[in-house]
């Protein structure tokens, strides 16, 4: 269900306060501007040119911060810009189809949908996705012409990603100052012949965003272990890549054990480390609708976010009127890296209750199901209440509270998102929650469970059909036997590992199915010191962004559609599929024309460079790839026949239809780990510790931000305006480390590294006062990413610890 605009009629929806402007009826949809097949929509129209400078950040300006999310607000401010970047018909023609069942999935996150489905079908971050994508703005030849490379590496990640969508392959000369125009057919042979001339598949990278369909990941893992690497860093590594270690140990998938439903139905939420007011919008319907039936939520979080306190539904009467729904029931600040600590102390609190009065355990489920018990007892029995106090900066009394919330509960879910994955102890800490959940048995029963809230939208389904570095045997073993091949079973780089291989020269091609590698990525420094030793980088984009000023000796960009955008092959138009956050599968397919005549499909791309690169090879996957890139049919039904629960692909998803792939622990209570039963975890207790005079500082987005998509200048839910370069910070702490509000400060983050203290630098922020925990303070990626250091990552799952950054402040200039 959409957190807005349910109830609107289309004109409602996109009259805007400036008027109704005119459409140039002499041009259709969306193609090249002043061309035929292109929509010219006028500023009347709120269709507006791309901004000509970077974000002034002396024009940066505090407010109050909101204490709810959504309302008409969210409304007018997604209408705003998508009519700026759509024009009002395009607009109202692209929303309406947005993840309907006819429709495409949205480019943003991944939460999923009810089978019913309603007219507007998405919120805010949503429509803003949307627009970035079916955007009338164009990047073509003139543009790059007119634009050196070195100018547009001045340029900031908001000015690059508003200049408009790709529309022709260009190449940089090694030595050149500005891309070029290149030929479809000469980009994919200099590709393949790069491919093909490695000494060493394991010389090349390939990335993968979040956004890719189920069919371009399974043919692009083809591509990879036909060439024969593993070297398939993806998001998930810099994301959930902890929550997927923690539930493969614990439960044997890596997955969520949730449906949509079971949110609806469950008595208590805890929501962990995470935003959904401003990361996944949709998310406060499925609360409000739990809220409804009686559930009590628990927000854990360092910073008292928008929403995760109160949601105005615009669609009701009582989100307009009446003030909405108050969301959580309980507000735990919590300091940066404490949540095992909370965890363990609830764990802790429900052992003492069994042992004083009985009846709190599920022991039927615990004797039938787990494994492991009598050692997490003990271990969380020996762990001082003092130790928890310390670490989550609570009282025992506070965490004995918390504690019995969850002792009362006939049914919990705890989700989460990066504040839990983003430190070095996150896989124990995300084994404790498991444990909180064994314990009452709140595994595989309605309303219970496990629910790591996945980024974008298709980063689980990539996974699911083969994105991973280190593959599972089955799965090669089902894929060799479809393609009659030998796949390799060398582990590959994850993302970390593969930077450390650029820096240190041993990657000669570097490409990227989407996404933005140098924003995206920790250390940046050392990103692009390692994109620039390699031969050639190859960005398969629709948007321009940082990934392509930061480049490799030579550089080819391959323009691609949207999900927004028609895919006509073969004759016909085709759809692609993706996964939610939940294991359901559905679904999507454009209906705009595309942004220039010629620009080819993730699938088109890949299945023409599986032909080049494995012409005339006897060793390589046997595959029709005329006939794949013609029929993405016949896709589905390899990957039917290579991965489980996916039988009768194309036929479940013919009407429309969502499916749920198989999940053990939620569908039987079954367990696919070494001994196959659900495993308790005996972790030690682990938190930062935080040098004096330092501050610990997590990095996150701003309300107008999607990962590296920088949709606009405001985080006004935070009261941040016309600016990005902000610390949050308790204000006692801006006082006691010798400072004022409003001083402009570098940010200085320190790593004991290998040969001592190393350093970086983040220069020229804006100190705001803020309620955080003391020496906690929050600032936004992608201008922070610079102060993670590369080889600060999670034990286990190598995330690097984006939420658990040392910094000390360095005063820049006077106050303003």
């Amino acid at each position: 269900m959409s957190p807005f605009l349910h109830g609107l009629s289309v004109s409602q929806v996109f009259r805007s306060p400036r008027g109704i402007g005119w459409v140039d009826r002499g041009f259709h949809s969306a193609g090249r501007r002043g061309a035929p097949g292109c929509e010219r929509v006028y500023h009347g129209g709120m269709a507006t040119k791309p901004p000509t400078e970077d974000i002034d950040e002396t024009r940066l300006r505090v407010d109050e911060r909101e204490h709810y999310a959504v309302g008409v607000p969210a409304v007018l401010h997604a209408l705003k810009i998508s009519v700026e970047q759509m024009g009002v018909v395009r607009s109202a023609q692209t929303l309406l189809r947005v993840n309907q069942k006819s429709g495409f999935d949205c480019p943003g996150c991944a939460w999923p949908e009810e089978d019913r489905r309603h007219a507007a079908e998405f919120c805010e971050n949503g429509a803003k996705a949307v627009a970035e994508e079916a955007t009338l703005r164009r990047v073509g030849a003139s543009f790059f012409a007119q634009h050196s490379v070195a100018e547009l590496e001045e340029h900031d990640d908001y000015w690059l990603g508003q200049q408009g969508r790709l529309t022709e392959p260009m190449v940089l000369e090694e030595g050149g100052t500005h891309y070029r125009p290149i030929s479809w057919e000469a980009a994919l042979a200099e590709v393949a012949t790069a491919l093909r001339g490695l000494d060493d598949p394991n010389e090349a990278v390939f990335y993968t965003s979040g956004r890719t369909s189920n069919e371009a990941a399974f043919l692009y893992q083809l591509l990879v272990r036909g060439l024969g690497t593993n070297n398939m860093p993806d998001c998930s590594n810099m994301c959930h890549e902890s929550s997927g270690s923690a539930l493969n140990q614990t439960l044997g998938i890596g997955k969520g054990t949730v449906s949509i439903t079971d949110i609806h139905e469950a008595d208590l939420l805890i929501v962990a480390g995470q935003n959904p007011g401003t990361n996944h919008p949709r998310m406060l319907s499925a609360l409000e609708k739990a809220k409804d039936k009686g559930a009590r939520i628990i927000a854990v979080n360092p910073l008292p976010e928008a929403g995760l306190f109160q949601f105005r539904n615009p669609q009701t009467p009582r989100g307009v009127l009446l003030g909405g729904t108050k969301l959580a029931d309980d507000f735990v600040q919590i300091r940066l890296g404490g949540d095992q600590a909370l965890f363990q102390a609830i764990g802790k609190h429900l052992l003492e209750a069994e042992a004083r009065d009985g009846g709190v355990l599920d022991h039927d489920f615990i004797d039938a199901h787990t494994a492991g018990f009598a050692e997490y007892a003990a271990q969380v029995g020996d762990v001082p209440w003092a130790a928890l106090e310390e670490a989550t900066g609570m009282s025992e009394e506070r965490l004995r509270e918390i504690g019995e919330q969850v002792r009362t509960s006939k049914s919990t879910i705890v989700c989460w998102a990066m504040g839990l994955t983003q430190h070095k102890h996150s896989v124990p800490m995300l084994r404790d929650v498991v444990n909180v959940l064994l314990l009452q048995g709140n595994m595989g029963r309605p309303g219970a469970g496990v629910c790591p809230v996945r980024g974008h939208s298709n980063v689980q389904g990539d996974r699911t059909v083969g994105i991973y570095e280190k593959p599972a045997e089955a799965f090669l073993e089902a894929l060799d036997r479809e393609f009659e091949f030998a796949s390799p079973r060398k582990h590959g780089y994850d993302t970390v590992e593969a930077i450390r291989a650029m820096r240190d020269g041993k990657v000669k091609v570097f490409m990227a199915m989407g996404g933005n590698f140098v924003s995206a990525t920790p250390d940046t420094r050392v990103v692009e010191q390692g994109m620039a030793n390699v031969g050639l980088t190859v960005q398969v984009s629709t948007k321009l962004n940082r990934s392509h000023v930061v480049h490799g000796r030579r550089a080819i960009i391959l323009p691609t559609l949207g999900r927004t955008d028609r895919d006509r092959r073969g004759g016909r138009d085709q759809r692609v599929t993706v996964e939610d956050s939940m294991g359901a599968v559905h679904g999507s397919r454009g209906r705009l024309a595309p942004p220039s005549e010629d620009i080819l499909s993730e699938v088109a791309i890949l299945a023409r460079l599986c032909e080049l690169v494995f012409a005339d090879r006897d060793d390589a996957p046997r595959a029709d790839w005329h006939g794949l890139e013609s029929d993405y049919a016949a896709i589905r039904g390899h990957i039917s026949r290579v991965i489980p629960g996916f039988e009768d692909y194309d036929e479940r998803i013919d009407k429309g239809r969502t499916f749920f792939l198989p999940n053990g622990p939620r569908d039987e209570r079954r367990f696919t780990t070494e001994n196959g039963k659900a495993n308790f975890t005996a972790n030690p207790l682990e938190y930062p510790v935080i040098p004096e005079g330092r501050l610990l500082l997590q990095t996150l987005r701003s309300h107008d931000q999607y990962n590296t998509t920088i949709y606009g200048k405001d985080d006004r839910y935070r009261g941040i305006h016309d600016g990005r370069r902000v610390v949050l910070i308790n204000s006692e702490d801006i006082r006691e480390l010798g400072f004022a509000e409003g001083d402009i400060v570098d940010l200085v983050s320190e790593w004991n590294g290998p040969s001592g203290i190393e350093e970086r630098r983040a220069e020229e922020f804006r100190l705001v006062p803020y309620d955080t925990p003391r020496r906690n303070a929050a600032a936004y990626y992608p201008e922070t990413n610079v102060l993670v250091p590369l080889d600060s990552t999670a034990d286990v799952s190598g995330t690097p610890t984006s939420k658990a950054v040392v910094v000390r402040l360095e005063k820049r200039v006077a106050s303003v």
